[in-house]
C-alpha cells in the first residue's frame, strides 16, 4: 500500500512574483506534497478579468469555492493544479484570490471577524493558526503590496527539507507553525459537535444540519474532504442568509 502523507506542520513564505509561485508549487508536487496541502493567496494575479468587477464585500465568487481548473485560464496555469479557488474580500487587503485549503478555511471565517468592517483582517486569522502576530502583520502588509503568500502542510520530519525548498525558490519571511489548517470534520461528520469550532460558530443549528448532510453525501461519493467542504458551504449559501452577527441563520424566501 502507498504510504499515507501525514501533514503535521505548516510552513509559510512570501514570494514577490507569480512565476515563483508557479515554480514552487510544481516543485512541492514533485516532492510528494499532495495538492490539497498547498495553499496560495494573492491579489495581483495576472488576469484579463478585473477581480473587483465581479465580487463585493463578504461575497465569494459564484457563491463558493470552485475547482482550480475553472480559474486556471484566468489567473495562471498553476491554479489548475490546486484543489479549490475562491475570491474573498479581506479588510485592509481587499479582494484576494485564495487557492487550496486556505480558501476553505477563510470561507469558514469569512462571515466572522475577518469580514467585519472593524475586523482585524488577515492578521487575526493567521494568529489563530498559531502564527506570531508580528509575522502575520508582515504577511498582510506584503499581500497588500501585491506579493503572494504560500503555505504548505508537511510532515514534521521533513520540515527542514521543505524550508530549504521554499528558500531556494525565492521564498522570504519563512515561518513554521506546529499545526495544519482546520478541516471541517475529522472524516465524516456524525454530529454538530464534530464540526470545527470556526465552522460551527458561523452556522445556525439548521444550517449546521444542511452543511453536514451535504458534506457527508459528497464525502461518501468522492472521499474528497475538500470538495465536500466546498459543496457543504454552497448548500448553506443556497438556503440561508447571514444575520447581523454573521451567522448563516436566515432562511431565504422561496427556499
Amino acid at each position: 500500500m502507498p504510504q499515507v502523507y501525514q501533514a503535521e506542520r505548516t510552513i509559510s513564505a512570501v514570494f514577490k512574483e507569480q512565476k515563483q509561485i508557479d515554480d514552487v508549487i510544481r516543485r512541492l508536487l514533485d516532492r510528494g506534497v499532495p495538492k490539497d496541502h498547498i495553499s496560495v493567496m494573492g491579489r495581483n494575479f495576472q488576469s484579463e478579468t478585473r477581480i473587483s468587477g465581479f465580487i463585493s464585500k463578504r461575497d465569494v465568487i459564484l457563491g463558493g469555492l470552485r475547482t482550480g481548473a475553472v480559474f486556471g485560464s484566468l489567473f495562471g496555469s498553476f491554479l489548475s493544479l490546486l484543489t479549490g479557488v475562491g475570491v474573498l474580500f479581506i479588510p485592509f487587503v481587499g479582494p484576494i484570490v485564495a487557492a487550496g485549503p486556505i480558501g476553505a478555511a477563510l470561507l469558514g471565517a469569512a462571515s466572522g471577524a475577518i469580514a467585519g468592517s472593524a475586523g482585524a483582517g488577515l492578521v487575526s486569522f493567521l494568529t489563530t493558526l498559531g502564527m506570531p502576530a508580528d509575522k502575520a502583520a508582515i504577511y498582510q502588509t506584503r499581500l497588500q503590496a501585491g506579493e503572494f503568500l504560500l503555505l504548505t502542510e508537511v510532515p514534521s520530519d521533513r520540515t527542514g527539507e521543505f524550508r530549504l525548498l521554499l528558500e531556494s525558490a525565492g521564498g522570504e519571511e519563512i515561518q513554521t507553525i506546529d499545526q495544519t489548517l482546520d478541516r471541517p470534520c475529522p472524516g465524516p461528520c456524525n454530529s454538530p459537535e464534530d464540526l470545527s469550532p470556526e465552522v460551527r460558530a458561523h452556522l445556525s443549528p439548521e444550517a449546521q444540519r444542511v452543511f453536514i448532510e451535504k458534506y457527508n453525501a459528497v464525502l461518501n461519493q468522492t472521499s474528497d474532504e475538500f470538495t465536500a467542504e466546498q459543496l457543504g458551504w454552497d448548500a448553506v449559501y443556497q438556503k440561508f442568509d447571514e444575520d447581523e452577527n454573521g451567522v448563516w441563520s436566515k432562511t431565504k424566501v422561496g427556499v
